[in-house]
């Protein structure tokens, strides 16, 4: 049998494949029985020594490469006729040739970080042949994020409202692996008693402030200046510093002029986010808000954030009143 688990959700990936690793029996007798290799540097003849050789006290050996099919035949692998590429193809051949006749001992996994194009020859292979499997595991899509999450919490035996998941989608993203870790905290601290809340969030999840600093700058976005000035009493309630606030939405509006200028160039939102320093979240998140803006409104903005600051620390207004001003100005109608 060979298997393919491709696809960036590495979380699912990982407890997928150690599922599978379960079924080979006594732990200690599957450690021996597994060879792990990096397909990075590995060669078809090395790949089929391991998946030829018998198991030891087993009916059953387990080869498990990484990015093997990722550098043969992924998005970022050659495509010229010679040379490499070359070479590149006939080694698909070859291993297309042999994944039929692997002996019955053997289980071998592909594990690939990426989602291999649909017209990869070996992800063919393996949805049409009996011995091979597919698994694509590439996460919860756009508007899915709480969904997940609310899936996650009741596997872990307890429940989340749905604000509280939200909440937690935009303040740490799609990163499954370190919402996993958050939820993991949070299960532990409310137990079975009752359901997991925003304050619950906001006390224990780090990217919990800065989130609710963000979704002021969406409503600022929207102009709904109702919701924006809420949060930011919010935050002021929760003695967050007026100057902190101030320079967090300074933050946040630079990030929307360098996210609208990539995406004037017809960048993909992968490549904006690698340039801006900014997760894909983030930087998907900051595309919509600044499509509420034009470049030149932006600018202004910007001019009118720096005027506030100057305003606080100059004293020729107090911090709080300056914020509120700030604001409601910004949510107003625009030239």
């Amino acid at each position: 049998m060979f298997y393919i688990f491709h696809g960036p959700d590495e979380l699912s990936r990982t407890e997928t494949l150690a599922r599978l690793k379960a079924q080979m029996g006594d732990p200690a007798m599957a450690e021996l029985n597994t060879t792990l290799l990096d397909g990075r540097s590995l060669t078809l003849g090395e790949l089929q020594q391991a998946c030829d050789s018998l198991p030891f006290l087993s009916d059953r050996r387990l080869v498990i490469v990484n990015n093997y099919l990722t550098r043969l035949g992924g998005r970022g692998a050659s495509r010229s006729s010679s040379g490499k590429g070359g070479a590149e193809r006939t080694t698909l051949t070859a291993l297309a040739d042999y994944l039929p006749t692997m002996p019955d001992t053997a289980r071998l996994i592909f594990v690939e970080d990426e989602t291999l194009p649909k017209t990869h020859p070996i992800l063919r292979l393996a949805e049409k042949h009996p011995a091979g499997k597919v698994y694509t595991f590439d996460g919860p899509g756009r508007g899915e994020l709480s969904g997940w999450i609310i899936k996650r919490v009741e596997h872990k035996g307890a429940s989340i409202e749905r604000s509280a998941a939200d909440a937690l989608a935009t303040a740490v993203g799609d990163d499954l692996r370190l919402l996993d870790s958050e939820l993991d905290k949070l299960a532990i601290y409310v137990g079975d008693a009752r359901p997991i809340t925003i304050a619950d969030v906001d006390l224990l999840v780090p990217y919990a402030g800065e989130a609710n600093v963000f979704a002021m700058v969406d409503a600022i976005g929207r102009r709904d200046g109702r919701i924006a000035l809420r949060l930011l009493h919010k935050l002021l309630d929760e003695n967050a510093a007026p100057l902190y606030l101030l320079s967090m939405i300074v933050r946040q509006f630079r990030i929307l002029i360098q996210v609208k200028e990539l995406s004037a160039q017809g960048l993909a939102i992968s490549t904006i986010a690698k340039r801006a320093g900014l997760h894909p979240f983030v930087a998907e998140k900051a595309q919509r808000q600044a499509m509420n803006f034009s470049m030149g409104q932006l600018e202004l903005v910007y001019a009118r954030l720096l005027e506030t600051d100057l305003a606080i620390k100059t004293g020729r207004m107090g911090d709080v009143l300056a914020l509120d001003t700030l604001v409601a100005a910004l949510c107003g109608p625009r030239d």
